[in-house]
């Protein structure tokens, strides 16, 4: 197979998968499509040295990455000039009190608790992704779930449950 195969096969089986930590780490499914197609762009310069391995892993952190950039740059390019109409591309599985407390989430602890709890990676795979240390995983975790328990939203919606202290 060659690299161009290569690639072309890993795009077609774990695109969908790298959509959905975009589309979680933006909240917009436009930008979440650009953050891919960014990701994977910069991923094929790059294809002939991790190919062998497995690449996910080094998408997911060019995409972690770039996210990150986009966030810190200052945008002045496009000023809305209308009102903009409703955003009716969202699925269900994307709606609700749930979603919105994690997009009032720092942007480290959404990446946090997108990548260990939806992406079900382990401490030390998010620590890479990220480019951080396994105790800042757990500590961003730690916050992002306290400030998810405190969340208005979610402490409106159902009865919460008394837990324990351990």
């Amino acid at each position: 197979m060659t690299s161009s195969e290569g690639f072309d096969a890993f795009v077609a089986a774990r695109s969908g998968r790298l959509l959905r930590t975009a589309y979680l780490l933006t909240h917009d499914h436009a930008l979440a499509e650009d953050l891919v197609q960014t990701a994977l762009a910069k991923a094929w310069f790059a294809w002939s040295r991790i190919e062998g391995d497995n690449p996910e892993p080094y998408v997911r952190k060019i995409m972690v990455n770039t996210y990150a950039s986009w966030w810190r740059r200052r945008w002045t390019h496009e000023i809305p000039s209308e009102e903009l109409p409703e955003n009716s591309a969202a699925g269900p599985e994307y709606e609700g009190d749930l979603w919105q407390a994690l997009q009032r989430l720092p942007r480290r602890q959404r990446a946090v608790i997108v990548l260990r709890y939806y992406e079900d990676l382990t401490e030390a795979e998010t620590a890479q992704t990220l480019g951080i240390s396994v105790g800042t995983v757990k500590s961003q975790a730690s916050k992002a779930v306290a400030k998810l328990r405190l969340d208005p939203a979610l402490l409106s919606g159902t009865p919460a449950t008394q837990e324990t202290p351990r």
